[in-house]
């Protein structure tokens, strides 16, 4: 096969890239590892920023987001006996949607559908070749092991922190941090108890009340990194979030209900540099990674996305002014959300001795009592326009 832009990764970046590209008329070809339904599945990142929710809407992908999505304001910011309301649209004029990524995936893969988007699920041993000349190509086996050749004029991996492409980037610098913490996520039958999101901090750890839907709701718990699940019951899980959450206080009441999943994800970040070299180009998670603490993973990928689909409609056509600037503008937005997710994440995390958990609500309490502290967490959550 020959096509224009190869695009390794049928997550929300790749498809949203190639969703970009055709609107500008330009061809492109996804391969992905997984199948179509595995990809379908992942439940993942649930908040979508302001300036994402205008890009998806004004390429087609936004009816679905305002009909059946969440508009929240704010956020809650808590620590024992207290609970604090930013709004976001009082302090910056934005808010936030509740969105998962597992949504935005399914209104994706049905856009590309419906354009007639060639996408190959469920390939192997996928290898970049020639990336030193004007002519890269891919080859892979197909879902029947059958082997194929994809030639293009731009290849672009976004297919995470462990797919070829990264590793196929020359000369690449990867900055990274490890947290001494883990988060044990829970999924829940049951309509929220509370009608935004809920960061508390609390001396047995850090806890997070968020949703997926009406229906659905999204917890999290700080743990070990090396946490057993299997040490998990139901029971300790809803016990451990009433506590952290406050049940009780001034009357509310956390409500539990049957749990679907469970999972620990380690929290880490890391930062890639170059994201470019000559035809290949990194978006998303093969580039950098962060903690989930600043819902910033998904709206990354977006902006790097909404970068870097003109740069590559225009070096296409001969034009590399912005494919050459892309590395520099795509990393100053991922420093910023990088930075702003690692405040997060060392304000809410308990660690360290007791001097440092009396920083750490030294810091909440004036995040809530400051203008300035508001206005500056509410600004990097609701998201920075694109571009910047």
């Amino acid at each position: 096969m020959r096509t224009q832009v190869a695009i390794v990764g049928a997550g929300p970046a790749g498809l949203l890239l190639s969703h970009l590209l055709g609107a500008d008329g330009v061809e492109s070809v996804v391969l992905e590892t997984r199948s179509e339904e595995y990809v379908l599945s992942r439940i993942r990142a649930g908040v979508l920023e302001s300036a994402s929710v205008e890009l998806l809407s004004s390429v087609g992908l936004g009816e679905r987001i305002r009909r059946e999505g969440m508009e929240h304001r704010g956020i809650y910011l808590q620590w024992p006996g207290e609970r604090h309301h930013l709004d976001f649209v009082d302090l910056v004029g934005r808010s936030v949607w509740i969105y998962g990524q597992t949504e935005v995936q399914k209104d994706l893969v049905a856009a590309r559908h419906a354009a007639g988007q060639p996408i190959e699920y469920e390939t192997s041993d996928t290898v970049l070749h020639d990336i030193d000349t004007d002519r890269p190509f891919v080859t892979y086996l197909d879902g029947a092991a059958t082997p194929r050749r994809l030639d293009a004029e731009i290849i672009v991996g976004c297919d995470g922190s462990y797919g070829p492409s990264r590793t196929t980037m020359p000369a690449l610098r990867t900055l990274e941090r490890t947290y001494p913490f883990a988060w044990l996520g829970v999924l829940a039958d049951v309509a929220p108890s509370t009608d935004e999101l809920i960061y508390a901090w609390h001396p047995d750890g850090f806890a997070l009340h968020s949703m997926r839907s009406h229906h659905v709701s999204r917890f999290y718990l700080q743990v070990a990194p090396d946490e057993d699940i299997a040490a998990w019951s139901d029971d300790r899980i809803w016990d451990a979030l009433a506590a952290r959450l406050g049940h009780g206080h001034d009357g509310w009441q956390l409500t539990p209900g049957p749990i679907t999943e469970k999972s620990v994800l380690p929290m880490r970040s890391h930062v890639a540099t170059p994201m470019r070299h000559r035809r290949l180009f990194l978006a998303g998670d093969a580039a950098h990674i962060v903690p989930p603490t600043g819902a910033k993973g998904l709206n990354l990928a977006i902006a790097d996305v909404a970068v870097l689909a003109p740069a590559l409609t225009a070096l296409l056509k001969a034009d590399s002014s912005l494919a050459d600037t892309y590395t520099d503008r795509a990393l100053r937005r991922v420093w910023r959300c990088t930075h702003f997710s690692w405040w997060m994440t060392t304000m809410l995390h308990r660690h360290g001795d007791d001097f440092d958990a009396q920083l750490q609500l030294s810091q909440l309490r004036w995040v809530v009592a400051s203008a300035a502290g508001a206005q500056g967490l509410a600004e990097n959550y609701a998201g920075l326009p694109l571009g910047l």
